[in-house]
C-alpha cells in the first residue's frame, strides 16, 4: 500500500512539474502570447512610456513622511512657533553658537523641519569630515547633542547642500503667514503645523505644495526667501 501511495504521489509531482515547465515554456516561447502577436503586426502599435514620474514619486514620498511626522507633533502642544520670529531667531542663532562649528561655515544637508511645537529637525554636514552628516534636533529651547546619519555610497551628499548663510529660519515664518492666509480663503482648509525644506542639486525647495480644501484643492509654491512664487487652483 505504501508503495502505491508513493508512486501516485511521485506521478502527480512530476505532472505538476510538466505543467509549470510547459507554462514557462509557453510564456517565453509561443507564438499565441501578446508580445508575439503585437510583433506580427504590419504596423505595430507603439510601446507607451510607463516610466514613472520621479518628481511625482519624490513628491508623494515627502507628503507621506511628512504627514506622519506631523501627527507625531500634533500630539504635544501647540505654541504658534512657526509664526514666532524671535523664536526663530533666537534657534537659528542657538546653532550658529555651537563650539563645533565656531568659526566654520554649516550646510544644511537634504531637509530641515519646523513643527508649531516648537521642535526643528535638521541634518547637517559634519564639521570636520565633509562625508559625514549628523542629525540635530531643537526642542524647549535647546540643541541636541550631534547623531551620526547613515549614508549610503549612493548618496550625493555635494548635491544635497546648502549654506545656512543662504537661508533663514525666520523664511518659515513668512511661508507659514502666506499659506495661512490662502487657507482661510479655501473652504475647510487647515492652517500649517509643520513646514519644512528639501534640497537637491543644491536648491531649496518649499513643502507644503498644496493646500486641501473639502471642495476644492490648489498648488502653492514659494520661493527660497519664502515669498509667494505661484498660487491657482488645480
Amino acid at each position: 500500500m505504501k508503495k502505491i501511495i508513493i508512486l501516485l504521489i511521485s506521478g502527480l509531482l512530476l505532472v505538476s512539474c510538466e505543467q509549470v515547465s510547459k507554462s514557462i515554456d509557453e510564456t517565453f516561447h509561443t507564438k499565441d502570447t501578446l508580445v508575439h502577436k503585437e510583433a506580427e503586426k504590419p504596423n505595430p502599435e507603439p510601446l507607451k512610456n510607463t516610466q514613472p514620474d520621479v518628481q511625482q514619486i519624490i513628491n508623494t514620498v515627502l507628503e507621506k513622511h511628512t504627514t506622519v511626522l506631523r501627527q507625531h507633533h500634533l500630539q504635544g502642544r501647540e505654541i504658534d512657533f512657526l509664526t514666532d520670529t524671535n523664536a526663530l531667531k533666537n534657534a537659528e542663532a542657538a546653532l550658529r553658537k555651537l563650539p563645533q562649528y565656531a568659526g566654520k561655515e554649516i550646510f544644511i544637508y537634504s531637509t530641515l523641519y519646523f513643527y508649531n511645537d516648537g521642535t526643528i529637525n535638521v541634518m547637517l554636514q559634519h564639521p570636520e569630515n565633509p562625508k559625514y552628516v549628523d542629525a540635530y534636533e531643537f526642542r524647549d529651547n535647546k540643541w541636541s547633542e550631534p547623531k551620526p546619519v547613515q549614508l549610503s555610497v549612493h548618496d550625493d551628499v555635494k548635491g544635497r547642500l546648502v549654506s545656512l548663510n543662504k537661508t533663514s529660519f525666520v523664511n518659515a515664518a513668512k511661508l507659514t503667514d502666506i499659506y495661512n492666509k490662502k487657507a482661510q480663503e479655501i473652504e475647510g482648509a487647515q492652517p500649517l503645523s509643520s513646514t519644512y525644506l528639501t534640497i537637491w542639486n543644491n536648491q531649496i525647495r518649499w513643502y507644503p505644495i498644496t493646500i486641501n480644501g473639502s471642495r476644492e484643492k490648489y498648488s502653492i509654491q514659494f520661493n527660497d526667501d519664502g515669498s509667494l512664487k505661484s498660487f491657482e487652483q488645480d
